[in-house]
């Protein structure tokens, strides 16, 4: 990933490795950097996310290698690094007989700010997450989409320069994370902040990130620009309303390679992609089948996560 007009990296790690008691490995010599923008930090449950975020805060101690945040050691430069990031866990943590405004306000001042200045900024941060008129009521009263946006409020309360948000659509339904998906999106937009969004929704991220680093099992799988992950492939994506198989038998006879991908075929474009889109329109001309769709199949990043059975089924190879 190349950082946007010659910023440096928000966050580089070189060979970060955690060896969890037993033997348990969540980080293998993960070397990664991480741009400016937003960022999707994708992975199925386990993959290490959540522990690569508390190795940034200086909450662990890595087992090898070592991780940096806007230049400062993660090792050994928790506390500096923790003032210049907000985080946002992942599971509910929230007390509930204190109000949205007491909590975040209480936050604020923990992590240094003036008193009268952290008021200020719990107001203007739950105003920014949509908890204005419900920033005195008791969280415990707060329905599960209110308590994520209350802990994105305190995430934000510290004017950070990077956010740090572990799966922030959990429990939420799908109204309530589009809302949540949306809030983030502006944040970025909005006040420039970078933002990496740990998740193991992947149609959810590419929504919204810049960037994505994609990881199993504590390994590095690959790191890159959201539109180089979906890109055009060298495929052809056809499929007709009825007449599948029949079309499938047309477009062999006629040279082409042909399989079945769900409800379409997929046929492999041969040089400049020309000639490819002729024979296959010729082909279900002949047969006088309804087209619905002919384009280009766009590669998926939830591609990265399956076997090479399934990739090769997919038509990424």
């Amino acid at each position: 990933m190349n950082p946007p007009n010659g910023a440096p990296p928000v966050i580089t790690t070189d060979a970060l490795t955690k060896v969890y008691p037993g033997g348990v490995t969540a980080l293998s010599g993960l070397t990664v950097r991480v741009e400016p923008g937003v960022t999707g930090l994708i992975g199925a449950n386990g993959a290490g996310k959540s522990t690569f975020i508390k190795i940034l805060l200086g909450l662990l101690a890595p087992s090898g290698g070592a991780a940096r945040v806007f230049g400062h050691d993660s090792d050994a430069e928790g506390e500096r690094i923790r003032q210049l990031v907000g985080y946002m866990p992942e599971h509910d943590c929230l007390p509930p007989d204190m109000s949205a405004t007491e909590l975040v306000t209480h936050l604020g001042r923990m992590s240094g700010i003036p008193k009268t200045v952290a008021r200020e900024r719990a107001a203007e941060s739950l105003r920014h997450v949509g908890l204005h008129e419900e920033r005195y009521r008791q969280i415990g009263t707060y329905s599960t989409g209110m308590k994520q946006r209350v802990k994105l409020a305190q995430a934000l309360a510290g004017a950070p320069r990077l956010l740090l948000l572990d799966e922030p659509t959990n429990g939420l339904d799908p109204a309530g994370r589009n809302s949540m998906l949306e809030l983030i999106a502006r944040i970025g937009e909005e006040f420039g902040i970078s933002i990496v969004v740990a998740s193991h929704l992947l149609g959810e991220v590419e929504r919204v990130c810049d960037h994505l680093i994609a990881i199993d099992g504590g390994r590095l799988l690959r790191a890159d620009t959201i539109d180089s992950f979906t890109q055009d492939s060298q495929t052809l994506m056809i499929e007709v309303t009825s007449g599948t198989a029949e079309l499938r038998a047309e477009l062999e006879g006629r040279g082409l390679s042909a399989r079945p991908y769900q409800r379409a075929l997929l046929v492999p474009i041969e040089g400049d992609g020309d000639g490819t889109y002729d024979t296959v329109l010729d082909g279900v001309a002949a047969l006088g089948l309804p087209l619905s769709r002919l384009e280009r199949r766009r590669h998926q990043v939830e591609e990265l996560f399956r076997d090479d059975d399934q990739r090769e089924a997919a038509d990424v190879r």
